[in-house]
């Protein structure tokens, strides 16, 4: 059945790519090339964002889908031929994006971001960081309150995240009847959500990349880490999410599946479903410490500090920093100017030095295996890169097409201004859930929606744009979040070793109620002008409201009155019968 539906999905991927083949020669009849037909481009330029989002649906392969956008994008611009098509494909647009410098030196960053996190985990200071807060722990509070202040504290990679803190959490939470499900559900949502939110981690590359792609397609010569920075206040998901953990936490409540979870685990000693599959997987020995190693918290704490002040140095430096007053004015416009892809590049590289010094200095390990683990983190970010590239391809497309002119020209007089970001949040949550991946959900969706609010501004960046880059990131967030089939939902799973599916159904509930106060509490009123100072505070307090009245205590006393309750009255309608 497996094998039927997969080559239908194939098959009907396949007929989608001929038809626009077809279509894109019937257009382009009368033998015009795509520049003199640029005039007719209109809903033809669709046909790449569609194709990304449509694919993506059907064969759930992220890379495929923007690969075939853009041959498809390609072969409209070439007036149809497939083979010139194929080959521009190939040479200009892919090509292409990889040998511009700036968007070099982010991939650059990005695996060298992957051979950090390697050469630092098998140096032991991050599970010495988690150990020495384990031990803080006295009861099933204390226990995933650490657990949730561990996934803040390494913040710099989502994956980092889930399979040190969990793997390192466990036996606490184990001992105190914590649910496998909840620990996953505390570590899943510490995991992308945080790193998502840090000014410096793995994703800002990426997503500045992407941030760049939108900015281009509109002509707007603008700083994409500024930008980053700015949507970091309207990212309400993101912030709500991780908040929702600690107000469960603090509350001692649960709803839904996961306090079915909790009552079993509490009163049974169940810390999983009888029919469960706990998820363990390779990926952990990856992350594992090496042998004999010394655990040591300093292993952590100094590569992440000088990573950080690195990276605050670079961005002075390079956005003339030297020419300014040294003061926070100064400051404030060199950071404004910086070139961000090379400041990080620059942290990067020195930290990675860094930590091979001091893994060598201590003799954990030897300078080839540093070198040889450092790589091999190299290799777990090139998917990362494989979409960027692709992503920046297909930006390039559109640009050419003028999709985001034909967009904002036709949707912007369809749908209030007000309603976009939410709408566009929606949508993301949408795309992610089905696919599995926030990389490849904003991958599609930023350089759909940048140039929608541009026109809606009138072609001025003010707040409505940053809200509706953060609507979608924030989308791809929780659908990543959310979505079985998703890499963080999974790691998350594999580091709290619980069962997949129980973790996606129990995690749901939360993670929607998040994202509803996200979407009407949040992207509205923004939209609207109204600040994230006044938005946040309300959105945690309707969250926090939703747990007192909606969630039942989890605190052992009244699990167990609950059940004495039950059983009573189980027995009393037994004796009533007979």
């Amino acid at each position: 059945m497996i094998k039927k539906i997969s080559k239908r999905r194939w098959m009907i991927a396949i007929l989608l790519v001929v038809i626009a083949a077809v279509a894109t020669n019937i257009a382009f009849a009368e033998g015009e090339t795509g520049e003199e037909a640029s005039s007719h481009y209109g809903m033809l330029s669709l046909l790449t964002p569609f194709f990304a989002i449509v694919l993506s649906f059907i064969t759930k392969q992220v890379v495929l889908s923007l690969a075939t956008a853009v041959f498809v994008g390609a072969l409209i611009l070439d007036g149809g031929n497939v083979l010139t098509a194929f080959l521009r494909t190939c040479d200009t647009y892919i090509v292409g994006t990889v040998t511009d410098s700036w968007n070099a030196t982010l991939l650059v960053f990005i695996l060298s971001v992957g051979g950090l996190i390697a050469v630092m985990s098998k140096m032991g200071g991050m599970q010495a960081m988690a150990l020495a807060m384990s031990k803080k722990a006295k009861n099933a509070k204390n226990s995933l309150i650490i657990t949730w202040i561990m996934g803040l504290i390494i913040f710099f990679e989502d994956y980092a995240n889930s399979l040190v803190v969990g793997p390192t959490m466990r036996p606490v939470t184990d001992r105190e009847k914590v649910s496998r499900e909840k620990l996953s559900y505390v570590i899943d949502s510490t995991a992308g959500p945080v790193t998502d939110l840090a000014p410096i981690s793995s994703w800002v590359a990426y997503e500045i990349g992407m941030i760049a792609i939108a900015f281009s397609s509109v002509g707007y010569d603008g700083n994409a880490y500024g930008t980053f920075i700015q949507t970091i206040p309207y990212r309400f998901y993101n912030i709500f999410a991780i908040f929702m953990v600690l107000i469960i936490i603090m509350m001692q409540r649960d709803y839904g599946p996961m306090y079915r979870a909790e009552k079993r685990a509490r009163l049974q000693g169940k810390l999983y479903e009888d029919n469960a599959k706990p998820m363990i997987s390779k990926e952990l020995d990856a992350m594992n410490v090496k042998e004999g190693a010394p655990l040591r918290v300093c292993n952590a704490v100094i590569p992440i500090v000088v990573f950080t002040v690195i990276t605050i140095i670079a961005l002075w430096y390079t956005g003339g920093g030297m020419e300014e007053p040294f003061n926070f004015t100064g400051l404030q416009n060199a950071l404004g100017n910086a070139d961000a892809a090379t400041s990080i590049l620059y942290s990067v590289i020195f930290t990675s030095i860094l930590s091979v010094i001091m893994a060598v200095a201590q003799k954990i390990m030897s300078l080839k295996e540093c070198i040889d683990v450092w790589l091999n983190g190299c290799k777990e970010l090139l998917l990362t890169d494989t979409i960027l590239v692709l992503a920046w391809a297909s930006g390039t497309v559109m640009e050419n097409l003028g999709t985001g002119n034909y967009i904002s020209h036709v949707v912007g007089d369809s749908i209030p201004a007000l309603l976009i970001p939410l709408v566009l949040f929606l949508a993301s949550c949408l795309v992610a859930f089905s696919t599995g991946t926030s990389y490849g959900t904003t991958a599609i969706m930023i350089p759909i929606a940048f140039p929608l609010a541009w026109g809606v501004t009138g072609g001025e960046m003010g707040e409505f744009c940053i809200v509706t880059i953060a609507a979608c990131t924030c989308g791809s967030i929780f659908g990543d979040h959310c979505s079985p089939i998703s890499d963080t939902t999974i790691m998350s799973s594999m580091g709290s070793a619980a069962d997949l599916m129980d973790h996606a159904r129990t995690q749901i509930p939360y993670a929607a109620a998040a994202a509803i106060v996200a979407g009407v509490v949040g992207f509205i009123p923004a939209a609207a002008g109204v600040s994230p100072i006044i938005i946040i505070p309300v959105g945690i307090a309707i969250l926090a409201l939703l747990v007192r009245f909606v969630g039942k205590s989890t605190k052992i006393e009244d699990l167990q009155r609950e059940a004495a309750s039950e059983n009573s009255s189980g027995s009393g309608s037994g004796a009533s019968t007979v």
